[in-house]
């Protein structure tokens, strides 16, 4: 079978299989530099998990449904690109309400120095713990701005990285020590404790001293961002920013077809073929190199070849739309003040570490930790102009510690008894019930969903739900994993991966896109 008449050639420079963002980078990149380029995606739209979606029946109002932050996003690729779309800084501030002497309270981070230090010394009696975190911060802000020129680079090794950062201190607390033992040796209150431990678990099964040190990666991902450690809103939502992609690729010359679901990849030389189906009809294109947007069990699949075990993800994303911000029991802070950063649920140390063993040992966390994000008080373009007038809000919950294990005897049933039991917790720090801020949707139902692993897995493809594809791995060449120059590179020469189960991977940064498309640019 060959390529069908829609297709302007039989053979290309790149195939890329999967339209998300990264692949719609490296379509982007290729085609600038006059590469023949033809993107296949399985789904009618573009975008992969970035994509804006009108979640609700007759609710005018666009979720970042999946993935919903740009977090490594370099502007050297909107730059590069001349990506007509544009972020806005959501609050760096976060509030993570509890309960001292019998009295509603909470530490806020952000404002400005004082008032996190006054917020600091009124929840833990000093300043000891706000130095200790200024400095923690400050540490890791150094190692951020270091590491993140790096990704769009060939990878550094492990001694070129740590001679590049040049603080042996900062080395050994992030790439060397579980991050538990420096948490502990720097923090001695259990709530600023586990809003350190946060960004090390957030889609990551893990404890704060498994020596794996996945926690640790996990954490440097969601802290040297941009150099700062920003996680941008874009405006319009996500797929505004893969539309902009898509945009780019296309007035570049790379073709994107949608409802195109790749079968089978054989890397021979000097051409690669391509097999596709797209509704009742089959056929092969060929290419001299094939980049795949999805994750290494798929590419496995696609080769034929046996893959190894799929990581499994472990969280639940809860999409919300309120008619109102709710009334928080701690009166001393603004609802719309919390929920402008990150607001912290069951978020103490002690709270994480119960809720990691529980998990781990098979049932579901009973006080679930999770972290909820208001995107449309930093964008209110993705609510329709009468919701937006009449004070709707979206709320994006993400919950931590639920691995795809809990779900796989009764999904339904495991997603339903998370999602009350996270609920609950939010309710508690609550001055009235969540529900009783819910919208509805036209048919009168509340306007809620939860995604648990196994509905990514469905809906996306990721195997076991990981939203990263595999383990997070350290930034820099491990000869162990045969990482490559680019962190891209497959057992097959002309057979790249370009998603985010690359090395350097993980998050909406379009890094893994960007670099498969320097590895083909460079092989001449």
């Amino acid at each position: 079978m060959s390529a069908p008449a829609a297709f302007a050639q039989d053979v290309y420079d790149v195939v890329i299989v999967g339209g998300g963002h990264n692949g719609l980078v490296a379509a982007a990149y290729l085609a600038r530099a006059g590469r023949s380029v033809l993107v296949l995606e399985r789904l009618g739209t573009t975008g992969g998990a970035a994509v804006s979606t009108q979640a609700f029946a007759g609710v005018d109002a666009r979720l970042s449904r999946y993935s919903y932050l740009v977090s490594l996003l370099p502007s050297k690729i909107v730059d590069d690109l001349a990506l007509n779309f544009a972020v806005r800084k959501r609050s760096v501030a976060s509030y993570t309400p509890t309960t001292r002497d019998g009295r509603a309270t909470g530490l806020f981070v952000g404002g400005g120095e004082d008032r996190t230090r006054d917020s600091f010394r009124a929840l833990t009696g000093s300043d000891a713990e706000y130095r200790a975190w200024r400095d923690f911060y400050a540490m890791a802000a150094k190692v951020g701005r270091s590491v993140f020129p790096t990704l769009t680079e060939p990878l550094p090794t492990r001694a070129q990285l740590r001679e590049r950062i040049g603080d042996d201190t900062a080395w050994h607390t992030l790439f060397e020590q579980p991050l538990g033992v420096a948490i502990e040796e720097r923090f001695r209150d259990d709530l600023v404790r586990g809003v350190v431990l946060t960004d090390a678990l957030i889609g990551t099964f893990s404890d704060a001293h498994d020596a794996s040190l996945a926690q640790n990666i996990c954490f440097l991902y969601h802290v040297i961002g941009g150099g700062t450690g920003d996680w941008d809103v874009p405006i319009g939502g996500m797929g505004a920013f893969t539309d902009a992609l898509a945009a780019a690729a296309r007035s570049a010359g790379a073709e994107i077809v949608t409802g195109h679901e790749a079968l089978r990849i054989e890397p021979d030389e000097p051409h690669s073929v391509v097999s596709y189906r797209t509704g009742d009809r089959e056929g092969t294109v060929a290419a001299r190199k094939v980049l795949v947007n999805a994750s290494p069990e798929v590419l496995a699949d696609l080769l034929g070849e046996q893959g190894a075990e799929p990581a499994e993800g472990a969280q639940i994303k809860v999409n919300m739309l309120l008619r109102r911000l709710p009334r928080l029991r701690d009166t001393s802070i603004d609802p719309r003040e919390a929920f402008a950063g990150t607001f912290h649920i069951a978020e103490g140390y002690g709270q994480l570490a119960t809720a990691y063993q529980e998990a781990a040992g098979g049932t579901l966390p009973s006080a679930p930790p999770s972290e909820i994000y208001c995107h449309s008080l930093t964008d209110p373009t993705i609510l329709g102009p009468e919701l937006a007038e009449r004070g709707y809000q979206t709320l994006t919950m993400f919950g931590l510690h639920a691995p795809a294990r809990l779900f796989t005897e009764d999904n339904e049933g495991a997603r339903a008894a998370l999602l009350k039991a996270a609920l609950d917790q939010l309710d508690a720090v609550l001055a009235e019930p969540i529900a009783d801020c819910l919208a509805l949707d036209e048919d009168g139902r509340p306007c809620i969903e939860a995604k648990s692993p196994l509905d990514l897995e469905k809906e996306l493809r990721l195997p076991r739900g990981n939203i990263f594809h595999r383990p997070l791995s350290f930034p820099f060449a491990d000869e162990a994993r045969g990482t490559g120059r680019w962190g891209v590179e497959t057992s097959h020469a002309n057979v790249l991966l370009c998603g985010a189960g690359a090395v350097r991977g993980g998050g909406v940064s379009g890094i893994p896109g960007h670099n498969a498309a320097m590895a083909v640019l460079e092989d001449r």
